[in-house]
């Protein structure tokens, strides 16, 4: 589900709140997933920050997956910090990472006691993979790709998004046009290949992600 996580959190930045239902390859339903966003300044005129926030919730015979991530960050989309919380059947964790972005490194803790805490490097304005997700749409809305870049979620995964062609696509009954974008996700030991479809509004709203797993490719679709 891992790969689930970085495509939705590989969903131009706004207050919004976007529902996906999670399908098998059969079409029946796996679960659904919740990304929100949301934008704040304080009176005083202090920096201005943006939330995001991510939620699954799905299940297979005899194994639960719940997942609920929150990151913040800056006005120009440089991370702050990212909470991830999870229960994929008997295993559960909990881990935050704090961004020094002036310092070029963040922090990784495990939040149970006694877990562990590393430093690690990050790139020029680094970017959680919730964040992420709303810099590449900020970047279709003008016309450009998010260049390749390293996008933290724990550990550091390469993103690299190629356009390849607007088509007609399928979404709750409805067909609409769409531009199909092939986002390659490389992490420590392991490399992936998702197929988005990004709609052609303002927003740049992903209708629809396939995405390869071992069972067979499973698809993300936009809720009505």
């Amino acid at each position: 589900m891992k790969y689930v996580i970085v495509w939705l959190a590989l969903l131009p930045v706004s207050a919004e709140s976007l529902h996906y239902n999670i399908n098998w390859p059969s079409g029946l339903s796996l679960g659904e997933a919740t990304l929100q966003s949301s934008h704040t300044q304080a009176a005083d005129k202090s920096p201005e920050k943006w939330s995001f926030s991510l939620e699954i919730d799905a299940s297979v015979p005899g194994f639960t997956i719940r997942d609920n991530d929150k990151s913040s960050a800056s006005a120009d989309l440089c991370a702050t910090e990212l909470d991830k919380s999870f229960t994929h059947g008997k295993r559960k964790g909990e881990e935050r990472v704090t961004f020094d972005q002036e310092k070029g490194s963040a922090t990784r803790e495990t939040v149970v006691s006694g877990g562990g805490k590393s430093d690690f490097s990050i790139p020029s304005c680094a970017r959680d993979a919730l964040t992420f997700i709303q810099f590449a749409r900020r970047e279709l809305a003008q016309g450009r790709l998010a260049p390749q870049q390293q996008v933290v979620f724990g550990a550091l995964y390469n993103v690299r998004m190629e356009f390849m062609g607007t088509q007609s696509i399928k979404v709750n009954d409805q067909k609409l046009d769409a531009d199909r974008i092939v986002a390659t996700v490389k992490g420590p030991s392991s490399e992936l290949t998702v197929e988005i479809f990004f709609s052609r509004d303002a927003a740049r709203t992903p209708l629809l992600a396939k995405v390869p797993l071992s069972l067979g490719t499973f698809s993300i679709e936009l809720a009505p």
